[in-house]
């Protein structure tokens, strides 16, 4: 009864126009707060940019009562904050990121992608419009344009602004808070395995819930229960030691791009399914399993449209079922020079960037140990490095490999109580639908969390699906703040039975 009173007052409370007015004043805040933080430059790249992160994060978390610290790792360092602790109450660990991909403001619609800049759509362009026109009654169309504005800065503004809400409201939370900012998500959180085991006692909590990536495309409340991880190989063949005059030595030296295609062609059918023996064994989709990725409100016309393709691959039937199988993806090709730079050569070598999509019942070193089993199938003599001439004399093929680090995927079972709470929270608060996902097609490196603490996880995704994330001109819907403030608050309110 007390859960079900909670849920009503949570409902009425985002629909009483008194209210709808308090959120928007506090999405006002968010954003005056979020161009303040996306000014900080946070290239994932250069330490300083990440210092200066920590240093705003500190004084931000520590002026709404929380207890900060700045965690070393081996990379850079993670930043920490909880609310006061109490023995009695569950506990909820946020994780988010705060670094951002790399920019190339030349390709930028204005002239610096770290200060935020508010436009408005007419007559299908983007209009720039003065943060002065941002009235009380904000337009929740109208975005805002800058780097990490949604990957992943907008999030962590969000969180905040609901703090302030939930304490100008006098809601006390139910949970104890805790929350993880990671400071290189953005190059694959290669310290993060051993930090969590490091940092394994101050991280303890009852489940994980990540704010990172976009709600689904129909817009709908969304809630994912895992993601795919990744790993990645470079393919390089070679020809000639250098590029030869390919009228004398065509039909005669051996092309290393030929070499390299007939490779990786031979690594899928037509259709695209991977024909590598053994690359999706332990994966079955039982009756139940596929109800639920068919109730995903996926429109395959619009998806493809989207892309521009007339067939999908048909790896799955439909687009989640395809997500929950391992993928191997070409992700760059090179060989010699192409376009106005073009030469009429035998290039020297040829180059495939190949990146591996995981699921939890695939692992990843196996698989790239099938992919170069595969290979030497082939007739090719492997190495990790350049070879040499005598091995080039020794060896008819030649073909260099080298692997990336591999980050996990993970799934938490969609019967989870933790889940279910959330589901019902979201359904309370916004009078909808929820989308629930098994797995979603990217990579987050939250594995070793679940690895170590032994605790679920639960993707809530908060900002626009077409907000051009690791792209020029990433922004943010303001409507999305205001759904990311209604999403916390809820999570933050709601007792769990």
């Amino acid at each position: 009864m007390k859960k079900l009173i909670a849920l009503l007052f949570l409902h009425i409370f985002w629909n009483n126009n008194a209210q709808d007015v308090e959120l928007k004043t506090q999405v006002r805040h968010t954003i005056d707060e979020l161009r303040e933080f996306i000014a900080i430059p946070n290239d994932a790249l250069i330490h300083s940019d990440i210092n200066r992160n920590l240093s705003w994060l500190t004084k931000k978390f520590n002026e709404r009562g929380f207890n900060s610290s700045v965690l070393p790792t081996e990379g850079e360092s993670l930043f920490f904050a909880a609310l006061p602790m109490e023995d009695d109450k569950p506990t909820i660990l946020f994780y988010m990121h705060f670094d951002g991909q790399s920019v190339d403001p030349a390709k930028w619609d204005q002239p610096d992608p770290y200060e935020v800049v508010l436009k408005a759509k007419e007559n299908g362009e983007w209009k720039t419009l003065s943060f002065n026109d941002l009235k009380e009654d904000i337009n929740y169309d109208w975005r805002l344009f800058g780097r990490s504005t949604s990957d992943d800065k907008g999030p962590i503004v969000m969180f905040l602004n609901t703090i302030d809400l939930l304490k100008k409201n006098d809601i006390e939370i139910p949970f104890n808070i805790k929350v993880i900012l990671d400071g290189e998500e953005e190059k694959s959180s290669a310290p993060l395995p051993k930090a969590v085991k490091e940092y394994r006692e101050l991280l303890e909590a009852d489940f994980l819930i990540i704010s990172d990536g976009p709600v689904h495309s129909s817009g709908k409340p969304t809630i994912a229960y895992g993601t795919r991880g990744i790993t990645t190989l470079t393919l390089t063949t070679y020809g000639p030691i250098k590029p030869q005059h390919s009228g004398h030595y065509g039909n005669y030296a051996p092309n290393p791009g030929f070499q390299l295609a007939q490779v990786v062609a031979g690594m899928k059918d037509k259709n695209g399914k991977v024909l590598i023996e053994g690359y999706y064994d332990g994966i079955s989709l039982d009756e139940s399993t596929l109800n639920i990725l068919q109730s995903v409100p996926d429109d395959a016309k619009t998806i493809n449209t989207h892309l521009a393709i007339k067939q999908p691959e048909l790896v799955g039937s439909f687009y989640q079922e395809a997500l929950q199988y391992p993928s191997l993806n070409i992700r760059g090709l090179s060989s010699g020079w192409v376009g106005e730079k073009s030469r009429t050569i035998v290039p020297a070598s040829a180059t495939a960037e190949i990146d591996i999509r995981l699921v939890p019942e695939s692992d990843g070193d196996r698989l790239k140990n099938l992919v170069k089993k595969h290979i030497e199938n082939e007739g090719y003599f492997i190495l990790n490095e350049v070879p040499d001439m005598d091995q080039r004399m020794k060896y008819e093929k030649i073909i260099t490999i080298t692997e990336g680090t591999v980050t996990d995927a993970f799934r938490t079972d969609l019967d989870n109580p933790y889940g279910n709470f959330l589901v019902n929270t979201f359904k309370e608060t916004f009078s909808e639908d929820v989308v629930q996902i098994r797995i979603m097609g990217g990579t987050v490196p939250i594995a070793p969390f679940i690895n170590e603490l032994k605790i679920p996880a639960f993707l809530v995704p908060l900002v626009n699906p077409d907000n051009n994330q690791h792209s020029p001109n990433e922004n943010l819907k303001i409507g999305q703040i205001a759904y990311g403030i209604q999403v916390f608050y809820g999570i933050m309110s709601n007792k769990m039975e």
